[in-house]
């Protein structure tokens, strides 16, 4: 998923410090990452898919899912004045616990206990944007402790899956501190449709959303979620014969 928001920028001034109100509008990437088939592994790309759902934003906003993709996202972030990123972190805390980083605390965070393969490329893309010359000047981690990971097909936890509408409001606080709000509440997919305003191609499969992905996982006695303990143990006792 990828929305690019509507109308004028914000004042590119209020977040760089310039004195010309003609300035260009600053570059806001707000970016989900994480893999919504590992429970709260998902909670990083759900939050950027309800920041879109619910708000509209200028021309100079960007909401991106940026799933598992590593270093394929380097680009967009050399490209971002301001980035925002949404993920599940293991802070040392109570599972449900909403945390947020700023500035250059933002990668030891997402280092400091590897949750997934993801977390340790986005840290390489911060290090080599920055190595690159383009890496953002004002960044914000809002982070969720985990409670659930290995569970394949799962969803959100409850404990996080209530963190996602004040995850989004720390991510406005921090944007409206830097004179960039959303324009209004965002259009119903019908409407934005019939005006030829979406992007059919970077919208998430319906299939993916969160009310239908929960809805439609069948349960499990029907589709393994944590390993296959028959293929396991067959793992186990080849072990044994060596």
């Amino acid at each position: 998923m990828k929305v690019r928001g509507e109308g004028l920028g914000a004042r590119a001034e209020e977040v760089a410090g310039a004195s010309s109100a003609s300035a260009s509008p600053p570059r806001v990437l707000v970016l989900g990452i994480g893999n919504i088939l590992w429970a709260d592994e998902g909670f990083g790309v759900r939050c950027v898919e309800a920041m879109a759902a619910r708000h509209r934003f200028a021309d100079n906003v960007t909401l991106l899912d940026g799933g598992t993709q590593g270093l394929y996202l380097v680009d967009q972030v050399r490209a971002a004045d301001v980035l925002v990123v949404f993920d599940a972190v293991d802070y040392g805390l109570p599972a449900g616990t909403l945390k947020r980083v700023e500035g250059d605390a933002v990668p030891s965070f997402l280092g400091a206990k590897k949750m997934s393969l993801h977390q340790t490329g986005f840290q390489e893309v911060l290090a080599l944007a920055d190595l690159l010359g383009g890496s953002p000047a004002h960044l914000l981690l809002v982070g969720v402790q985990p409670q659930t990971l290995e569970d394949f097909g799962g969803s959100l936890r409850p404990c996080v899956k209530a963190q996602i509408a004040p995850a989004i409001a720390l991510a406005l606080e921090y944007l409206g501190g830097l004179g960039i709000a959303p324009l209004g509440p965002a259009e119903p997919a019908a409407a934005a449709g019939a005006r030829g305003t979406t992007d059919a191609d970077h919208q998430p499969h319906p299939a993916l959303d969160l009310g239908v992905y929960e809805a439609g996982r069948p349960p499990p006695e029907r589709a393994c979620r944590s390993g296959d303990a028959r293929v396991l143990s067959r793992m186990g006792s080849r072990g044994e014969d060596r």
